[in-house]
């Protein structure tokens, strides 16, 4: 049924139902109107009003419900559709309401795809060229400072040894952003080595007390999917060590139904839910990288766990 017989019945229902209780009611209406008649006319009226308008909302629910579904809708939480029932101009609205959402989730997983590849390969790059030309540069510069230090007398060696402990300090920072930038040990070692370095070097650097339970039971899962769950896990630490003001974090990493259950927990004051800044929106668009689901779990002053469930990638046959 259209919209329009859709309200013109539902008008229709009503004031069908007035005329026949004005046939079949014992009531008249005198000539001047007496105050009794009046009161009666003027509930009738106020009956049929409310009847029509609770007969309006329950025709016109789905629209509402699209409405909101429009207002609420974030194409980093897929999945979210209306159900669809029957024939007329209102379904026929979600259902193509629906499909644009499909098409829309569908470009945004492909561009976020593309994007954080492109990414991942300008990473590498920087990483690359940091240890290639920066790192070479400092440890020559810590050599020759090395080698003027044992020739030179005092005071200018103590001088020239201070300088080598910046530099050495400068390049141990170098080290840790290329860590951070391409880790390496995933390549080389495995997802959980790469977790354990990651996590041992967070704490040595935050002074934070991070807690580490990994499963040895873990299912085999291809590079894309190791990367995001790094990515999300250093993700993860930086938002606890920046605005979380915790003393302690748990990362957890377990088998679970069809996949791989990735847990940061902190002991903070938590967030809200409508104050998910940059970095999380971020972990949302890795997600739907490899088809995983994102859920925060928070609320101020109750810690904040971050849960990431990512499905282990069919064997191609």
């Amino acid at each position: 049924m259209s919209l329009f017989w859709r309200i013109f019945g539902l008008n229709a229902v009503v004031l069908g139902s007035a005329t026949a209780l004005l046939l079949w009611a014992p009531v008249t209406v005198s000539v001047p109107v007496v105050l009794t008649e009046a009161v009666i006319l003027v509930v009738g009226m106020g009956i049929m009003l409310v009847a029509n308008a609770a007969l309006l909302r329950w025709g016109l629910s789905p629209l509402d419900r699209l409405t909101k579904l429009m207002n609420t809708v974030d194409l980093l939480r897929p999945g979210q559709r209306l159900p669809v029932a029957g024939g007329g101009e209102v379904p026929e609205l979600i259902r193509t309401f629906n499909a644009m959402l499909d098409r829309l989730e569908h470009e945004r997983a492909t561009s976020s795809a593309r994007v954080l590849l492109a990414q991942e390969a300008e990473r590498r790059r920087i990483a690359q060229e940091l240890h290639d030309e920066v790192g070479q540069s400092m440890t020559a510069i810590l050599l020759v400072l090395g080698r003027s230090a044992d020739e030179a007398g005092e005071p200018l060696r103590g001088e020239l040894h201070q300088a080598q402990e910046i530099t050495r300090e400068s390049l141990d920072d170098v080290r840790r952003l290329v860590r951070r930038l391409r880790p390496g040990v995933l390549d080389d070692l495995g997802l959980i080595s790469a977790l354990t370095s990651l996590t041992h070097d967070f704490a040595t650097h935050t002074g934070l007390r991070v807690v580490r339970r990994f499963a040895s039971d873990l299912p085999a899962l291809d590079h894309e999917t190791e990367l995001v769950l790094y990515r999300v896990t250093q993700e993860g630490l930086t938002n606890a060590a920046r605005h979380a003001d915790a003393e302690r974090l748990e990362v957890s990493l377990t088998r679970a139904e069809g996949g791989v259950e990735l847990s940061i927990a902190d002991d903070g004051r938590g967030i809200e839910a409508a104050c998910e800044g940059a970095g999380i929106r971020g972990m949302r668009e890795r997600a739907l990288l490899i088809g995983a689901s994102l859920d925060i779990l928070s609320a101020p002053g109750a810690g904040t766990r971050v849960r990431l469930t990512a499905p282990v990638p069919r064997k191609q046959p």
